[in-house]
């Protein structure tokens, strides 16, 4: 199916409420269910936790912080794609790790018009997706200054959320493209579809790249990281190959002073934890391959250089080898 016929669907899908199922219901999968249950549509989560969905299912979702504590019902949890029945809309909020999984099973009941939009950090989700299915139907997302984490089954937290950012993998803005925008922006989001979702996608990279495996190999807060001039030179270190990759790549960036927009990026959440620290807090293997370890791959096929990130690559990944 085109996109032309697919945003025709979009019109009759507008009409009623919209079934959202968010594959992978980790903190910021569940924060999306949560606000989408409350905004009124058909929400439902798929994860292989198995006591994450029982509570879900049997008490609710707790959902607390920046938007206030409360119990979220009415949210469907099940522990596979194929246990749910049609869907308009599925959100993919796994790990990178988990976006291939997720794209097989949702390529075996995908219909005609139902759009798939994919939320992860780093870079290669859409490649990843199209080893199971056209991309036709794909739409990529950028969650840009969230932060969440799970107190317990059924029960998550979030801060301050920035933004959601998202695009056509092959740019331009389309009507399926604004209903997308327009379901997030009515659950409370602040939501915003761009031309071009790649520039986005690498101007997060960048700061994930900055931030990810040097909080692991220094074991502090983003704060922690830039208040030192020995760690914050290793933090800047590994986002400037980055941001000389993505140059050399074509991305056209909205800044020219990388420096400065990392410090900046860095300053506004001096508290905050990457994901890849956490995992490493859990004893959990990280996304270490689509972060920090992209950066060397892509590297080695332009001639780029990149002695910062293959240090703390090689770091993160030796310490992962003694986890479970």
């Amino acid at each position: 199916m085109t996109k032309a016929s697919v945003e025709v669907n979009i019109k009759s899908q507008s009409k009623n409420a919209p079934r959202i199922a968010v594959v992978g219901a980790g903190a910021m999968g569940s924060v999306y269910a949560g606000l989408f249950a409350e905004a009124g549509y058909q929400t439902s989560v798929v994860d292989l936790w198995h006591d994450h969905i029982i509570a879900i299912g049997a008490n609710g979702l707790r959902l607390e912080g920046a938007s206030g504590d409360r119990v979220i019902n009415g949210i469907t949890a099940v522990h596979q794609i194929a246990d749910l029945g049609p869907i308009d809309l599925f959100v993919i909020a796994t790990k990178a790790n988990g976006v291939g999984s997720a794209a097989a099973e949702i390529a075996k009941v995908m219909q005609p018009e139902t759009l798939v939009l994919t939320i992860q950090n780093g870079l290669g989700a859409g490649e990843r997706i199209a080893e199971f299915m056209p991309t036709d139907n794909v739409l990529l997302g950028v969650a840009e200054g969230f932060g969440a984490s799970i107190k317990g089954p059924g029960h998550v937290h979030h801060n301050a959320m920035r933004q959601i950012r998202i695009g056509e993998m092959d740019g331009g803005m389309t009507d399926r493209l604004a209903w997308v925008e327009s379901l997030w922006q009515g659950a409370g989001f602040k939501a915003k579809a761009f031309v071009d979702i790649h520039q986005l996608v690498w101007e997060k990279f960048i700061c994930n790249v900055m931030c990810s495996a040097p909080s692991v190999a220094f074991d502090c807060t983003i704060g922690d990281l830039f208040s030192d001039d020995d760690r914050r030179a290793v933090a800047l270190g590994c986002m400037l190959e980055a941001y000389e990759i993505g140059r050399a790549r074509g991305v056209v960036f909205s800044f020219s002073d990388a420096v400065a927009y990392g410090t900046k990026f860095a300053a506004d959440m001096p508290n905050a934890n990457p994901s890849m620290r956490l995992d490493h807090m859990a004893g959990k293997r990280s996304e270490i391959d689509a972060i920090n370890g992209m950066v060397p791959v892509l590297g080695r096929e332009l001639g780029i250089k990149t002695p910062y990130n293959d240090t703390l690559v090689a770091l993160v990944r030796a310490r992962e080898a003694n986890f479970a």
